[in-house]
């Protein structure tokens, strides 16, 4: 089959690699339909997160056509479209009872804190991910959701992981009716928080980046106000000023370990690595959050340390929830509000590319060319199902 194959960082390219496999039972093989690339892939293509060997496969956001099912899969038959939620979960240890799918007990022998995720390193369980013809679905019982013939393949496929988890930094966020609320990154997650937070009861969002065009898209998409941090001397200060000196009643740090805005915070976290990555963002939102508020973090931070002003946090009695998204848990929600039209995923997708030019859709979305906002992978065996634009 033809698939992303990580050569090193910055280095991606599409080659020939073996079929995947039935391996257990419960297992499924997916012919994939379409694959995104994530934000959180550019810290796997920036070399960031540990353990992510040469050989694997990227993509955690896919959707596909069931090809073949273990002999003990009983919810999914062959010719089942399905989108596939990027936890991998066995539905049935302590914490997926309390759907917390992304802290699966069972899927991951490499971390004790987070689950299985497909083509995340080997330290979220080393699976190979969707970016590619074929992937082998491991608990296909409890993961794969058969997409409803309403919903638009698109806006599935946005369903698997950047929609879910915009939509849980808002729900982290306890939002009350009225409640200011400020996102940091309008990247694809910031921008999906931001239209969450006014489904959640929102009296005013603010999305802060520096990206001239980003801004635009998330200003238009989310109906939101805007700051570009390059025009501000102090991030805490200018949001105070903006909130009557209080400060915002909810922050989401929908950026993680890559974040701009700071020299000393790039030095030490990306190119030094003396910190799991730049935790800039996450300064931001505790400094810019009013006392008693809320801070809700859905970026993705390594597993060593971060310099972070927890004093602060302290003293001004925030409450702090974040996790990886359980997107399981939202989908119902989720497809109501796609079905009432208060969403419409598929509007943040600007550029759709066939798989075999992997190398180039990587390089336009980690340098912000071309206005790019979001990219779907169509592998060749899918171009029957989704138009090339």
């Amino acid at each position: 089959m033809l698939a992303m194959n990580y050569r090193g960082p910055y280095r991606v390219r599409a080659e020939q690699k073996p079929d995947p496999q039935i391996e257990h039972p419960n297992d499924a093989i997916v012919r994939v339909s379409r694959a995104c690339i994530c934000g959180s892939d550019l810290h796997l293509y920036h070399g960031l997160v540990p353990d992510t060997r040469v050989g694997m496969i990227f993509g955690h956001e896919f959707t596909g056509i069931v090809e073949e099912v273990g002999p003990s899969v009983q919810n999914l038959k062959v010719g089942d479209h399905v989108l596939v939620p990027f936890n991998i979960f066995c539905g049935s240890c302590f914490f997926c009872q309390k759907e917390l799918y992304s802290n699966c007990h069972n899927v991951n022998p490499e971390a004790t804190a987070v689950g299985g995720i497909y083509g995340y390193s080997h330290t979220t369980g080393g699976y190979d991910g969707g970016q590619a013809e074929y992937v082998r679905v491991p608990m296909a019982d409890v993961g794969p959701t058969v997409i409803p013939k309403d919903i638009h393949p698109d806006d599935a496929v946005l369903l698997t992981d950047a929609c879910p988890t915009g939509y849980q930094a808002a729900e982290m966020g306890d939002i009350a009716q009225g409640d200011t609320v400020v996102v940091f990154g309008a990247g694809p997650v910031g921008i999906f928080a931001a239209k969450s937070a006014w489904l959640m009861g929102a009296g005013r969002v603010i999305v802060v980046d520096h990206v001239e065009y980003r801004l635009e898209f998330v200003k238009n998409f989310a109906q939101c106000e805007v700051v570009n941090f390059r025009e501000v001397d102090d991030m805490a200060i200018h949001i105070k000023k903006m909130t009557d000196w209080l400060g915002a009643d909810v922050c989401i740090d929908a950026v993680g370990c890559e974040a701009a805005g700071s020299a000393i915070q790039r030095l030490t976290g990306r190119y030094l690595k003396w910190q799991a990555g730049t935790s800039t963002a996450l300064h931001w939102a505790i400094n810019s959050v009013r006392k008693g508020g809320t801070v809700s973090i859905v970026g993705v931070y390594g597993p060593p340390f971060n310099i972070v002003p927890i004093g602060n946090a302290l003293n001004k009695g925030i409450t702090m929830r974040m996790n990886q998204a359980s997107v399981k848990r939202h989908l119902p929600r989720l497809f109501e509000h796609i079905r009432a039209g208060n969403l419409e995923p598929r509007k943040i997708i600007t550029h759709r590319v066939p798989l075999e030019e992997v190398s180039d859709a990587y390089h336009i979305f980690s340098s912000k060319l071309d206005n790019c906002i979001k990219t779907i992978l169509v592998p060749p065996r899918a171009r029957s199902l989704a138009t090339m634009h």
